[in-house]
């Protein structure tokens, strides 16, 4: 899918898609990546970005891979809703310092998806933050739980991706 024409709230640097990308996502190595850079409204009064930007980054790159490789059809009827966040902070970004933040899918269980997000400086050997979200798919009109079928999988060419 082009999501450069997508102006959902959430969805990060759509000028920075690459045809093919967010495919096979499952290590840090095939990850979906993008760069942000944090305006003056993230950063706290400690000087660097603030831990709540960090969650929100989080969010947006889980957003922006699903707009990325979902058809206009399952963004009409599927919907990712969070139902835990873990989440550690190691190397505070300063204002001006570009964040790379890289997401890829886990586990699938039922309904539900592991998605990891690791944050960082370009070059950087250790991550300024990582989290781990559980998300559930639940249907758009009966705000069910919906459990992740292989034409999820296949959107997001996962093609025989082991589920517990």
């Amino acid at each position: 899918m082009d999501d450069s024409g997508i102006s959902l709230a959430g969805v990060i640097g759509p000028e920075q898609a690459v045809d093919g990308e967010g495919l096979g996502c499952v290590s840090f190595e095939t990850a979906l990546m993008r760069r942000v850079v944090p305006g003056p409204g993230d950063i706290d009064e400690l000087g660097h970005v603030n831990n709540v930007v960090y969650l929100r980054w989080v969010q947006d790159i889980a957003i922006t891979h699903w707009h990325r490789v979902a058809t206009p059809e399952m963004i009409a009827s599927d919907i990712w809703i969070a139902l835990k966040h873990t989440i550690e902070y190691r190397d505070a970004i300063q204002p001006g310092e570009t964040a790379e933040i890289r997401t890829w899918l886990g586990r699938i269980h039922g309904p539900r998806f592991d998605r990891h997000v690791d944050i960082r400086k370009p070059g950087a050997k250790r991550f300024s933050a990582r989290a781990t979200t559980e998300w559930c798919l639940i249907d758009r009109d009966t705000r069910r739980p919906k459990r992740i079928g292989d034409d999820i999988l296949d959107t997001f060419a996962l093609h025989g991706l082991e589920r517990s």
